[in-house]
């Protein structure tokens, strides 16, 4: 995080002892649509879905979060109801920060402010773009760029050409059933842009999935 450099000795003190530490299990829920914004979430270990569910049994998968990232800024922003479910596809450690030092940060740290600013823009084009790949590409193609997506310097920091993550996890992630999933990862893997194997897949031309179009 390169703003808490730029915070003095107090302003590190407070947010190591006002942020609190969440465990979440595989398949529990970290938040819910209409829960109140009351923090801003930073992904320590693990892996989490951003979705909406219908009590009619449908969803939609918006995006995945994962080790180093942090999201939910728009909510505490906009001091709005969150319009999603957070979902832990693994178990997950979760950094919360409360959204009234979120906000004091905001109003205070200029470095802070630069980069929620960053974060949103970020995470508007992540949205569009998730958004033309489900209604104008294949599924292949929604695999393909799900996997790209996850590379994205600010939103994903630190992410290694290994993943570890599991064909199921990529289903989900994609908003897809895991047999069409898997059927798409044999696919791009003939295709030369990635290789699997068990728990793990490692990306061999991420130009090449960023660009894929089915």
């Amino acid at each position: 995080m390169p703003w808490f450099a730029t915070l003095d000795s107090l302003e590190r003190r407070r947010l190591v002892s006002e942020t609190v530490l969440k465990t979440v299990p595989a398949g529990g829920c970290l938040a819910r649509q209409g829960d109140p914004p009351t923090f801003w979430y930073g992904v320590i270990d693990g892996l989490l879905k951003l979705c909406w569910n219908e009590r009619d049994g449908r969803s939609l998968t918006f995006t995945g979060v994962c080790a180093g990232s942090w999201f939910g800024e728009g909510t505490v922003v906009k001091s709005e109801p969150r319009r999603y479910d957070v979902i832990a596809l693994r178990d997950t450690r979760v950094a919360c920060m409360p959204a009234a030092l979120f906000n004091r940060l905001l109003q205070t740290s200029f470095a802070f402010n630069h980069f929620v600013i960053e974060l949103l823009n970020d995470r508007a084009g992540q949205f569009i773009g998730r958004f033309v790949s489900q209604v104008m590409l294949n599924v292949d193609a929604q695999v393909a760029h799900a996997l790209a997506g996850l590379f994205h310097p600010r939103l994903y920091p630190g992410m290694e050409p290994r993943l570890r993550i599991s064909q199921e996890e990529v289903a989900h992630l994609s908003g897809i059933s895991r047999p069409r999933c898997n059927e798409a990862l044999r696919r791009l893997k003939e295709a030369g842009f990635l290789r699997t194997e068990y728990g793990v897949i490692t990306i061999v031309d991420l130009q090449g999935l960023k660009q894929f179009q089915g």
